[in-house]
C-alpha cells in the first residue's frame, strides 16, 4: 500500500513515522508513505498557498491550484483523495477497513479557514472527519487516519487474530483484559479467566463486551439492529 500526505507542515509527521507501528510496517514494506509539502506545488515566487476569501471574511483559504498540481503529480488510477475535513463523514472503523483495501491514498491537511471549495467539488473523492470538534489543521486528523489504517494492512500486526477482538468489531467494545499478578493489593482477576476453561472465558467475554457496550455505547446496539 502507498499513502501519500500532502500538507504545509511535513515536520509534523517525522517523530509519527518513525515510531511504532507505523515504522515497523516500513520497514517491513508493507506501506510507503511519503509527505509532500505543499509549498513546493505553488506557482508563487514567496511559496504562498492561501489567499483572502472571496467576498470578505475573517482568515486565510487554501488556494485550488497548488492542492490541484499536487494531486495530480500523485494520482494513479487506483489513487482514493481523501480530504480531512470537520465537515467529512465522521470516521469509524467500518470507513477504516475499507479505506485500508485501497492501493493508494492521498490524505490532505487543509489549514487557515479551510480549503477553495472546488477541492471538495473537483479534486477528493470523499472527506473524513475525526470528530466535532475543530483543529488547527489537519495534519492531527491525517496522523490519526495513517495509524488506524496501517495497522490493518495484512502482516503489519504480529497476531492477526487480535484485530478481531478489538473495541467496534461486530459494533461492540472490548471485553475487559487482565495481567499478571492475578491478585494486586486485593485486587483480583476473575475466577473464569483462571480456570483454563476457554468455552467458559469465550462465553465470558462475549456477555462482558456486550454488558459494556450496552453501559457505554448503546448507539453501537442500535446501529447493529439496523
Amino acid at each position: 500500500m502507498r499513502i501519500d500526505i500532502i500538507t504545509i507542515f511535513p515536520g509534523m509527521f517525522e517523530q509519527v513515522l518513525n515510531e511504532s507501528i507505523i515504522k515497523r510496517a516500513q520497514s517491513k514494506g508493507k506501506v510507503k508513505i511519503k509527505v509532500h509539502d505543499l509549498r513546493d506545488h505553488t506557482l508563487d515566487k514567496h511559496r504562498k498557498v492561501d489567499d483572502r476569501p472571496f467576498g470578505g471574511g475573517s482568515g486565510m483559504v487554501m488556494s485550488v491550484e497548488p492542492i490541484l498540481r499536487a494531486v495530480e503529480a500523485l494520482r494513479t488510477a487506483r489513487t482514493r483523495v481523501i480530504l480531512m475535513s470537520p465537515q467529512g463523514t465522521r470516521l469509524n472503523q467500518p470507513i477504516v477497513k475499507r479505506l485500508s483495501a485501497y492501493a493508494h491514498l492521498i490524505l490532505i491537511c487543509g489549514h487557515y479557514e479551510g480549503v477553495d471549495e472546488r477541492v471538495r467539488e473537483h479534486i477528493a473523492d470523499e472527506e473524513v472527519s475525526i470528530g466535532d470538534y475543530i483543529l488547527t489543521g489537519g495534519e492531527l486528523a491525517a496522523m490519526v487516519l495513517l495509524d488506524c489504517i496501517v495497522r490493518l494492512i495484512p502482516g503489519v500486526l504480529g497476531d492477526k487474530n487480535s484485530l478481531n477482538f478489538e473495541s467496534f468489531e461486530g459494533n461492540l467494545l472490548e471485553y475487559p483484559q487482565y495481567t499478571r499478578p492475578a491478585n494486586f493489593r486485593g485486587m483480583k482477576v476473575p475466577d473464569v479467566l483462571l480456570s483454563g476453561d476457554h468455552a467458559k472465558i469465550e462465553s465470558w467475554r462475549k456477555k462482558q463486551a456486550l454488558k459494556r457496550t450496552r453501559q457505554r455505547r448503546p448507539d453501537l446496539l442500535k446501529s447493529k439492529k439496523t
